[in-house]
């Protein structure tokens, strides 16, 4: 008599239910929180979240917590970009960071400023922060000032067309990157090692490339004595040659040719150059 009827097959098992490892269920809880702890940290931290009024400012007075400042910012930027009045009860609190002892802080507020150029508060501060001991506050400063119809950034302007010097802050033996090294803004670019021993760092004010070394490693140097040259990344040449294309004079003219004829410009700032030279003269045609 057959047995195929019935589905067990003489000398053949039932396969029995795998059973889960004790140890795996808390090892997949464990895995599960991770990845929640990650997407949550990623999206607390993420500018384009939205924020009630409220939360924003708390956060432009949480200066202990850098990112929410800029977050806060971030928002405002936005709202006074799609012309939403309501930016405008912020206003104070940009003015305070305005004068802020951190930099981020300063140089994010002076991009900002540019979005409202009818307020005479932040034309005021602009000026300002246009003499700022931190270039890259001072090359925002001066572009949002161009927003504005100033003119008083352009000296500022052409400065980040121009080799920066890097001097050095004590006086003692030098240590320097190569010539063409990139560096980024607060990478370290030299040192000083003074007569005691002790070791100043020199760091990049800004992103670019260091142009020229003026002393030689192992060399001594004096307090305020020129070590290096850096040369602005391409993103703030290309910054500073549309704001001379609004504000440029014809004695900006030849610094401004030199970028459309560099053989070490890419494309789009020798374009940009180009354009800007065109706008110049254009202006001074009599």
């Amino acid at each position: 008599m057959s047995d195929s009827g019935n589905g067990n097959h003489p000398g053949i098992r039932a396969t029995e239910p795998r059973k889960r490892t004790p140890g795996s269920k808390p090892i997949l809880i464990l895995a599960i929180l991770f990845v929640a702890a990650t997407c949550l940290a990623w999206y607390f931290s993420w500018f384009g979240r939205e924020l009630s009024d409220a939360d924003i400012t708390t956060y432009l007075a949480d200066e202990h917590k850098p990112r929410h400042v800029q977050h806060a910012l971030s928002l405002i930027q936005k709202r006074i970009e799609r012309g939403d009045a309501s930016a405008k009860n912020w206003y104070p609190q940009l003015i305070t960071l305005s004068g802020h002892q951190e930099t981020e802080f300063r140089l994010t507020v002076a991009w900002l400023m540019g979005f409202d150029n009818k307020s005479p508060e932040f034309h005021e501060a602009l000026l300002k922060l246009v003499k700022d001991q931190e270039p890259l506050v001072r090359r925002n400063a001066a572009l949002a000032l161009v927003r504005f119809g100033d003119h008083s950034g352009r000296e500022e302007l052409l400065a980040a067309l121009k080799p920066y010097p890097i001097k050095a802050p004590a006086g003692g033996v030098v240590q320097s990157l190569k010539e063409g090294a990139t560096v980024a803004r607060r990478t370290l670019v030299s040192r000083v090692q003074q007569t005691d021993g002790n070791v100043i760092e020199v760091r990049s004010p800004f992103p670019g490339r260091i142009n020229k070394i003026l002393k030689p490693n192992s060399s001594q140097v004096s307090r305020d004595e020129e070590v290096l040259t850096l040369i602005s990344d391409e993103g703030s040449v290309y910054e500073a040659l549309r704001g001379l294309s609004l504000i440029g004079t014809k004695d900006d003219l030849q610094l401004v040719q030199s970028y459309a004829a560099s053989p070490d410009a890419s494309n789009r700032v020798k374009e940009q150059a180009a354009l800007t030279a065109k706008a110049i003269e254009s202006r001074n045609t009599d």
